[in-house]
């Protein structure tokens, strides 16, 4: 059998047992959950709405200015693409009827 390159350190491979062994023990002694385990579903409800709060304070929020030329960009895109829709709309009701009218 060969084995392959790379591959995870085992007594096998050079690591002493002893130590192999220690490593295996310090992995199973630690619990489980940490800190997040412990607190009950309130705190954690409480813990969220104190991160969401947080990041909306983060959050660098338009002037009334940008606010009002952005408003205006989206009103006048949707009127353009209404238009547009409505155009195309109205040539494929034409050609319709043309051919089976």
């Amino acid at each position: 059998m060969t084995e392959a390159l790379g591959s995870t350190a085992t007594p096998e491979s050079g690591r002493p047992e002893d130590e192999a062994d220690e490593l295996l023990d310090s992995k199973a002694k630690k619990k489980r959950g940490g800190k997040r385990g412990k607190k009950g579903p309130f705190a954690r409800m409480g813990l969220f709405y104190r991160q969401i709060i947080a990041e909306l304070r983060k959050v660098v929020w338009p002037t009334r200015s940008d606010l009002m030329s952005y408003t205006t960009v989206v009103i006048v895109f949707v009127a353009v693409m209404i238009g547009i829709v409505t155009l195309v709309d109205y040539g494929f009701t034409n050609l319709v009827k043309y051919v089976f009218g």
